[in-house]
């Protein structure tokens, strides 16, 4: 049986610093979303090679500036996925997908987490990521190219490691 390598927790500084990071990625995130009702989904492959998951509903206002999420408990979830996910010594991959409820077809845009931050993901790769398989009933959704979030590092803070 293979042995897989142990995840060993991150010191504070790092998680510190990473939270920041999240936070501003999601405000990016959900300025760039715009108003209206998104799904967000979160993939992470930890470095031990196992899969997480991470989910949330939301919906954005903008007229008044407004975030409600449908389930706390799944935002926050996500949220911390996205930390160790930005922080990256115990994650190989991550990627997140923003799905807005539109007609005809729902709209889908993506990140690779590279770096510490959010890329824009292919178009050609996120569509195939969304496109359902033969014969499994789901929606059709359309992929646009996501918009680079800005980064606004502190000078203060130690840099990602992922």
């Amino acid at each position: 049986m293979p042995v897989q390598p142990q995840l060993i927790r991150p010191d504070d500084a790092s998680i510190a610093a990473a939270m920041t990071h999240t936070l501003t990625a999601l405000a990016g995130v959900f300025h760039a979303l715009g108003g209206g009702e998104h799904t967000l989904n979160l993939v992470v492959e930890r470095a031990d090679g196992t899969f997480v998951t991470g989910r949330a509903d939301l919906s954005v206002g903008t007229a008044p500036l407004r975030l409600a999420v449908l389930s706390e408990d799944e935002f926050d979830t996500l949220r911390m996925l996205l930390v160790f996910a930005l922080e990256g010594s115990t994650v190989r991959n991550a990627v997140l997908i923003a799905t807005t409820a539109a007609e005809p077809n729902p709209r889908a845009c993506g990140w690779n987490v590279r770096s510490g931050w959010l890329h824009p993901m292919d178009t050609d790769a996120l569509q195939e990521a969304v496109t359902p398989c033969p014969g499994v009933p789901a929606v059709r959704r359309d992929a646009y190219r996501a918009p680079v979030l800005a980064q606004f590092p502190n000078a203060n803070e130690e840099a990602p490691r992922g």
